[in-house]
């Protein structure tokens, strides 16, 4: 599905559209942010001059990190209208081919920033959720033994609602994050007006002389300040569903604005009232409307968990089609929309670890710590990628790639260096997290250009395989068969197995190959090629982009215009079922070679992956020695 046009009137309604997929999760951090400076787990002294710089740093941070980074640069990073860091990696890799060690640095890096993503998913809808429920603590203090039972009620119903699809409820999500960032603005206006100081901290100055003034406390600042930029990569992931121009409009003309003014109406309050300092985003609301704002919170949080876990099936799906993640069952919610998806493994996966942080952590403040590092972590990547993208694909050339960069990698790596003091407090969580999907990726990649290499080892071309047969054919029988190939030069080891064991060939033989290009999708019209061989054999080549969904009987109905016209019912589909056994003296590390074994061995079939009907399915088996 191409990117939704971006001209006239429709610019407006995809920027309204995009309030309630895109900017959950930046939306929803003046849940925290603030109250983290001044009354987290590590704490700065509350003086004016403190107020002033931190709010200085926050503002400032909007505006060079997510304004001039992600919306203005970033966002024309598109592939073929694409964002994400996929994506990115897709185009960071178009230029590489041919060099070895370009290509095997920007592929470890794009996997370590994919990784990143995933610690990120596990603590957003943690954090987002509990922040929402401490709520009740200010209603009422008496109700803090049911945030956590209430928090894990919450994520449970979002997680279990998956399967349902987003399409019914995505609806509500745009009106409710208008309204969500329309209160976000009058709150911060209304503790404006009664203290308009505040707005002095809009002078880059103030953010200059705290961090001048204060190093080591401004270090442990700027570790909270980050917060505030979480959920800016939603922006470039997203870009698909709306286009980058709605999403421009959208984050300048109204998130930007409602962020700021709740931002500086928190610290106008501090400022007046330094005990509000404990939950100023509660505290800086009216009596009368404490509960019902606790309500409009948690139902805001969850669409900003909606869209991380959205993401983490997307980023899934497009990890399996290029090759770094093992197929995984993928159903589908929406008839119209092809990506609305959901992936059992994924979500479940993801709630049991959202659970546990909940669990573990018992506290928004705690989570806090846990949660500065992967996003920082994935931000640098992102520059880094970036950086490769602009010199090569944009033709900008090295030197300046680098120099417009540098600039944002200079405050990112600020933020990363603050955010390492709080590995000890909880920052350990997503790295451990990001290290296994890290070596979990890197293996299944490592694994399978392995098992490849062997199975091309053991190939023979198909050209002289067929001249073979033709000087000695067995016998032929009715019907059509179709074997799945990964080498369109080779002879699929099923069909070898078949004339083996059967000793029989169908009257017309069908080798498919599939290729999975850097691109999100493959027109219509190029997903197939279609050769016609000897002996009525037909090799066909499927082609998707990253973001297409495999369907080889929707692929096959595409080739009657070039001569092979496939009757389902007449049919059969043979595929290889691999047997994987290890061996020292393996090319990979032998505990490395167990892990991808398990994996392969726990890997989706590849006949609900290719959505192929299993009652036309014959599997043929073999062994192989890794």
């Amino acid at each position: 599905m191409s990117a939704p046009s971006a001209a006239g009137n429709a610019v407006p309604l995809l920027a309204l559209a995009a309030l309630g997929i895109v900017f959950g999760d930046i939306g929803t951090s003046p849940l925290y942010a603030m109250k983290e400076v001044f009354a987290g787990n590590h704490p700065i002294p509350l003086t004016d001059d403190n107020v002033l710089g931190s709010l200085s740093a926050f503002f400032w941070a909007l505006i060079v990190v997510v304004s001039l980074k992600y919306v203005a640069i970033i966002l024309r990073a598109d592939n073929r209208g694409e964002g994400g860091i996929m994506a990115l990696i897709a185009l960071a890799l178009h230029d590489a081919q041919d060099n070895p060690r370009r290509l095997q640095v920007i592929t470890v890096i794009g996997i370590l920033g994919a990784a990143m993503f995933y610690g990120d998913g596990m603590v957003t809808p943690a954090i987002s959720v509990l922040s929402a429920v401490e709520g009740l603590e200010i209603v009422a203090p008496a109700l803090h033994s049911f945030v956590i039972p209430l928090t894990l009620l919450v994520l449970f119903a979002l997680f279990f609602v998956q399967k349902r699809g987003t399409a019914r409820i995505g609806a509500l999500f745009a009106p409710v994050m208008l309204v969500w960032f329309s209160t976000l603005a009058t709150l911060g206006l209304l503790n404006i007006v009664d203290n308009p100081h505040v707005l002095l901290a809009l002078n880059p100055l103030y953010a200059i002389e705290f961090l001048a003034a204060n190093h080591a406390m401004a270090l442990v600042a700027m570790g909270n300040v980050v917060l505030a930029v979480t959920g800016a990569e939603a922006l470039y992931a997203d870009m698909g569903h709306f286009g980058r121009k709605p999403i421009q409009l959208a984050w300048y003309g109204f998130v930007l604005p409602a962020l700021v003014l709740n931002y500086f109406g928190q610290g106008a309050l501090i400022l007046s009232e330094p005990a509000a300092a404990k939950n100023p985003f509660y505290l800086s609301a009216p009596d009368w409307a404490l509960l019902p704002l606790v309500g409009l919170a948690t139902v805001a949080t969850i669409i900003a968990s909606q869209a991380v876990i959205s993401g983490a099936f997307s980023i899934s799906r497009q990890a399996m089609q290029l090759g770094f993640m093992p197929r995984m069952e993928v159903q589908h919610t929406s008839e119209k929309a092809q990506g609305q998806i959901y992936l059992p493994a994924v979500n479940w996966g993801l709630f049991a670890a959202v659970a546990i942080l909940v669990l573990g952590f018992k506290s928004s403040h705690n989570l806090a710590a846990a949660y500065g590092i992967a996003v920082t972590g994935d931000m640098v990547i992102t520059s880094l990628l970036a950086t490769v993208v602009v010199a090569k694909v944009w033709k900008w050339g090295w030197a300046r790639a680098a120099a417009l960069f540098s600039a944002f990698l200079a405050v990112e790596l600020v933020f990363l260096a603050a955010n390492v003091l709080k590995i000890p407090d909880g920052g350990w969580f997503p790295l451990v997290a990001g290290a296994g999907v890290f070596v979990l990726m890197t293996t299944w990649k490592r694994g399978r250009e392995l098992l490849r290499e062997r199975l091309q080892g053991e190939d023979i071309h198909l050209d002289a395989f067929i001249d073979a047969l033709l000087a000695g054919l067995p016998t032929r029988v009715p019907g059509t068969a179709v074997f799945m190939n990964a080498d369109p030069n080779g002879v699929p080891h099923a069909l070898m197995h078949n004339l083996m064991h059967n000793k029989v060939l169908h009257e017309r033989v069908v080798l498919v190959s599939v290729q999975v290009f850097d691109v999100p999708y493959v027109p219509e019209i190029d997903r197939v090629e279609v050769h016609k061989l000897q002996g009525d054999f037909y090799r066909v080549i499927v082609q998707y982009g990253f973001k297409d969904e495999p369907d080889i009987p929707a692929a096959l109905a595409l080739c009657a215009p070039a001569g092979l016209a496939v009757e389902m019912m007449d049919t059969s589909f043979f595929l290889g079922r691999e047997t994987l056994i290890p061996r020292f003296g393996s090319a990979m590390s032998l505990w490395r070679t167990k892990l991808f074994i398990a994996m392969f061995r726990n890997a989706g079939s590849a006949t609900a992956f290719f959505r192929i009907p299993s009652n036309r399915v014959v599997e043929l088996g073999t062994q192989i020695v890794l």
